[in-house]
């Protein structure tokens, strides 16, 4: 349910009509938009609580809400949400590169790479600490370490980092050392993790689970929303399906659907989502006209000798060039804004 007041309300009528929301054992959550203030509550609202707020002063209608999910229905929060990140905005009218390698390998590995998402006009560089994969054999990530690494190399060049976090217990160290903490699809569902994500602020991109429906992923959102954080990114990385020929099936229609559901930024994964290098670059520019309002790309050295196995879903480093180079003349097309140095292509090679 939801309760709609004027933004000329005065600040102390809104807090006595908070306060009388929470005394009936409900949360209140307020989202102030241009031309109203919405309140959501949230919990086990009764039908005489609908029928007094309608008839205090200030609030123009209350509506009830049917999804499950409240805070992140765009009922409840008309307007985009836009996540300012150290004057880096995701959300509005900006393109976002997130680009880098599955891993962080070493500090020589993650500072070249560092250099080179900057060059080619990225805003966020994105590595691995920690890696949950399948096999309990595979190359697992080097850990804090890595963290350090990463935070080291961003900052030296100028971007904004993410990285995964896979337990509760490790979500406040991530913190510390990245901008952005992202929630894998094999995660989507930890709900003790959303819970905890929900006590920070740091901003979180949360993955959709490879078998999830779109409400699915919005409830998942909805249990870090409901804690307090409402730096929440949705992320279409690709879900399962019975084609084999890549190694998702990247779901274009999941980038404006969730757009109409909710308010929140949608970024999309074509590297996870094919699987294949051949098959990246044309995905992101799809991704970018279905209206994603950023990409995460992975980008090596030497993606052949990757040590987490996914290079054969890496770009170059002169592919990642040529395609954000590529992306600047897409991005007005798209009501985006985009550009990059313009190094040439051939300097990356």
């Amino acid at each position: 349910m939801i309760a709609i007041t004027s933004n000329t309300i005065s600040e102390e009528r809104l807090n006595e009509i908070i306060s009388y929301i929470e005394k009936s054992g409900n949360q209140a959550h307020v989202s102030k938009g241009t031309d109203r203030t919405v309140i959501g509550i949230i919990g086990q609202a009764s039908p005489t609580l609908a029928e007094h707020l309608r008839q205090m002063t200030g609030v123009e209608n209350v509506i009830k809400i049917s999804k499950s999910y409240k805070l992140a229905s765009r009922d409840f929060h008309p307007e985009d949400t836009v996540i300012d990140i150290k004057g880096v905005k995701i959300g509005g009218d900006e393109l976002v590169i997130m680009g880098g390698p599955c891993a962080v390998e070493s500090a020589e590995q993650i500072d070249e790479i560092a250099r080179l998402v900057k060059a080619a006009g990225g805003q966020v560089l994105r590595g691995g600490a920690f890696k949950p994969r399948t096999g309990p054999y595979s190359f697992q990530g080097v850990g804090v370490e890595g963290l350090v690494m990463m935070k080291e190399a961003g900052e030296k060049h100028g971007l904004l980092t993410i990285t995964e976090v896979m337990t509760p217990e490790y979500v406040d160290v991530c913190a510390e050392y990245a901008d952005i903490l992202q929630v894998g699809t094999r995660n989507m569902q930890n709900f003790d993790l959303l819970r905890k994500l929900g006590t920070i602020k740091t901003p979180v991109l949360l993955k959709r689970g490879f078998s999830s429906t779109y409400d699915e992923l919005l409830n998942a959102a909805e249990y870090i929303l409901a804690g307090g954080n409402p730096n929440v990114m949705l992320c279409e990385r690709g879900i399962r399906t019975f084609e084999t020929y890549t190694r998702n099936t990247l779901d274009l229609t999941a980038i404006p659907v969730l757009q109409q559901l909710s308010h929140l930024p949608v970024i999309s994964d074509p590297s996870h989502g094919t699987g294949r290098r051949e098959l990246v670059e044309t995905m992101c520019k799809a991704s970018v006209a279905a209206g994603a309002n950023g990409l995460i790309v992975e980008m090596h050295t030497d993606p052949d000798n990757s040590m987490t196995g996914d290079g054969v879903q890496s770009l170059f480093p002169h592919q990642f060039a040529q395609l954000l180079q590529d992306l600047e003349k897409l991005a007005p097309l798209m009501g985006k804004k985009f550009e990059t140095p313009k190094q040439p292509v051939e300097s990356f090679r």
